[in-house]
């Protein structure tokens, strides 16, 4: 009984630890960061019980195309595309047993995962992962003409998903983000800027599909296609739907 009573008491401390973190870092990001998040989809994210969806990068000698489907509530990705190799795959894991994966999948798949992921679901993990945001005011678009408002999201040199990193986000007046710069930080330095443009619906979640601009200096493409979600209590896949069209180049 004691045993019990203890463990009962760890889970609720941990439960305590987890929500004071939270609102402590909601405390510290400017209200912008919320809005902006909220603007994809934030608040009812949690209706979402599946995504599929197909990464793609159009850039001088790499043409890349990587299929997934990612239940959240369960953490479990399938993928269908390549390997290092050229030749097709086709896997399903769950997350939180990589250790018994592959090293196909521990190495190769599920770090392309997570970078895909992060590209359709960008304004959500700004809340998400706990990143330092400040608001820089309003700014000239670092590809486009005109100005927007600079939000920059930057993440811990240690620890989390990208250390180091750093997020900057030009946004609307309608919370939208136009375009991005992104500097990923050592051991590989990379300066990526673009585009945030064709704006879909997918159940609840608002996705950019189209990101055009530069990848150290040379030009690069980065979209989706094949986007749909599943919700709670569905077996329907809802299609993503067009809603208009922020500033692109090409």
């Amino acid at each position: 009984m004691r045993q019990m009573i203890s463990i009962l008491a760890t889970a609720l401390l941990a439960t305590s630890l987890l929500t004071a973190l939270a609102e402590a870092r909601a405390q510290q990001s400017p209200p912008i960061a919320e809005q902006i998040a909220k603007t994809y989809g934030l608040d009812t994210f949690g209706q979402v019980e599946a995504i599929r969806y197909t990464w793609n990068v159009d850039a001088p000698g790499r043409k890349i195309s990587r299929t997934w489907e990612w239940s959240p509530k369960t953490d479990t990705v399938s993928y269908e595309g390549k390997d290092k190799e050229g030749n097709p795959v086709k896997v399903s894991y769950q997350r939180s047993q990589l250790s018994s994966q592959s090293d196909a999948i521990r190495k190769e798949i599920d770090p392309a995962f997570a970078n895909d992921q992060y590209w359709l679901l960008l304004p959500l993990h700004i809340v998400w992962d706990g990143t330092t945001v400040t608001d820089e005011g309003t700014q000239k678009l670092p590809l486009g003409e005109g100005s927007a408002r600079r939000v920059v999201a930057k993440y811990p040199s240690e620890g989390g998903y990208q250390p180091g990193d750093t997020w900057e986000l030009y946004v609307g007046a309608d919370k939208r983000i136009e375009e991005i710069v992104y500097h990923h930080g050592a051991p590989k330095p990379r300066l990526v800027m673009t585009t945030f443009a064709d704006y879909m619906k997918a159940g609840p979640l608002l996705i950019a599909t189209d990101h055009r601009g530069m990848a150290n200096g040379k030009p690069i493409r980065i979209f989706f296609s094949d986007v749909s979600v599943k919700l709670t209590g569905s077996d329907k896949w809802i299609t993503a739907q067009t809603v208009g069209r922020v500033h692109s180049n090409g």
